[in-house]
């Protein structure tokens, strides 16, 4: 049996690859990332967004990136915690343009890898020069 090492070791390295799918605008690697079911919801500006993998990548797919605008990246995992050996959830933090993303990211270990089950975000508006 792997140990607790292990496992935290293995949803780092999904959300290593989360944060890149991100800054690269890479929907090929988010489509890796994320569960083929899984959902995204966020309240931005209080209204509430909801959408399905085949809806938000899509989106993703047409931003120009952070790497091509040469962003700073400003990615940071807050916390990671375990409710059993196949669940587990994080709290990140990234920014995308002038956003500032908080994300809440269920994830599940399916078919012997970590993937994200459901993303709920909210963002605020850096100021320029924060």
């Amino acid at each position: 049996m792997m140990g607790a090492d292990h496992a935290y070791a293995e949803v780092l390295a999904c959300l290593d690859d989360y944060f890149d799918g991100l800054y690269r605008c890479d929907a090929a690697l988010l489509e890796r990332v994320f569960h083929p079911e899984a959902r995204y919801f966020g309240a931005p500006e209080g209204a509430l967004v909801f959408r399905s993998m085949a809806e938000y990548l899509p989106i993703v797919a047409g931003r120009v990136s952070g790497e091509q605008r040469r962003e700073a990246r400003a990615d940071r995992v807050d916390a990671i915690e375990f409710a059993g050996p196949h669940v587990a959830m994080a709290r990140v933090r990234c920014r995308i343009g002038p956003r500032i993303f908080t994300d809440f990211l269920s994830m599940v270990k399916d078919d012997g890898r970590w993937r994200i089950a459901a993303k709920v975000f909210h963002t605020e508006i850096q100021a320029e020069g924060e």
